[in-house]
C-alpha cells in the first residue's frame, strides 16, 4: 500500500476460526481523513458489517454490507448535498504472493468472481476494504436530487420562438443574442440582391 489507511481494522487470522461476523464503524477522525482522501466534503457516518469465511490457500471470502451518509458536491449546481449509500458486496482476501503480477491481464481475471484483495498473511484489513468499497460506491458525477441537465444547459427554443430569438426579444423582454443571428442576416441579405 502506498498510503497509510485512514480507516484500518486488522483482523488476525487466529480470530477467524471457521468464520467470523464483525461490524466496524469509523470514528470522527477516521471519517474526516477518509473524506479528504476521497475528495468529498464530509462523511457523516460509515458502518460496515462483514461475514468472513476462511477457505483454502489462506484465502478468505468476505461478504459485506456497507452503509454511509456522505456529503457530495453537485456537478451541475456546485451545491453540497447529503446522500445515503448502502450496498452489499463480496470480496476474496488472498495472499499477496497469489495476486496476479499483471493486474490488467484479462485472462487472469474471473469477471464473475468476487474482487480479490491482497493480505499480508498475518491479518485482514477490513477497514481499508470498506474504505475502498465506499470509494467504488461514490458517483463520480454526483447530482443533487431533483437537479437535471436542464439546470446546466440552455434549452432549445420552442416552436415559433426562433424569429423572436433572432430579434433579441422574447415573451419576458430582451434575450441574449442568438449566435446564429449574424449568419441569418447574411443569408437574408443574399436573397434580397
Amino acid at each position: 500500500m502506498s498510503h497509510s489507511p485512514e480507516f484500518s481494522r486488522r483482523i488476525p487470522f487466529n480470530r477467524l476460526g471457521s468464520g467470523l461476523d464483525e461490524t466496524i464503524e469509523a470514528s470522527s477522525a477516521e471519517r474526516k481523513a477518509l473524506a479528504a482522501r476521497l475528495g468529498i466534503p464530509e462523511i457523516e457516518s460509515l458502518t460496515c458489517r462483514f461475514r468472513l469465511t476462511p477457505s483454502d490457500n489462506r484465502s478468505v471470502l468476505a461478504e459485506g454490507h456497507l452503509s454511509a451518509r456522505v456529503t457530495q458536491v453537485c456537478v451541475i449546481t456546485s451545491e453540497p448535498f447529503e446522500d445515503m449509500l448502502a450496498e452489499t458486496f463480496f470480496l476474496r482476501f488472498i495472499p499477496e504472493a497469489d495476486m496476479p503480477e499483471d493486474e490488467f491481464d484479462i485472462d487472469s481475471i474471473d469477471l464473475d468472481g468476487p474482487d480479490e484483495v491482497p493480505h499480508d498473511g498475518k491479518a485482514l484489513d477490513i477497514g481499508e476494504a470498506a474504505a475502498e468499497q465506499l470509494a467504488l460506491m461514490l458517483d463520480p458525477y454526483p447530482r443533487k436530487p431533483g437537479v437535471g441537465l436542464e439546470n446546466a444547459v440552455d434549452v432549445a427554443p420552442a416552436e415559433g420562438e426562433e424569429g423572436a430569438q433572432l430579434s433579441g426579444e422574447g415573451p419576458d423582454g430582451p434575450r441574449r443574442p442568438n449566435p446564429f443571428s449574424a449568419l441569418s442576416v447574411l443569408k437574408n441579405g443574399d436573397k434580397k440582391e
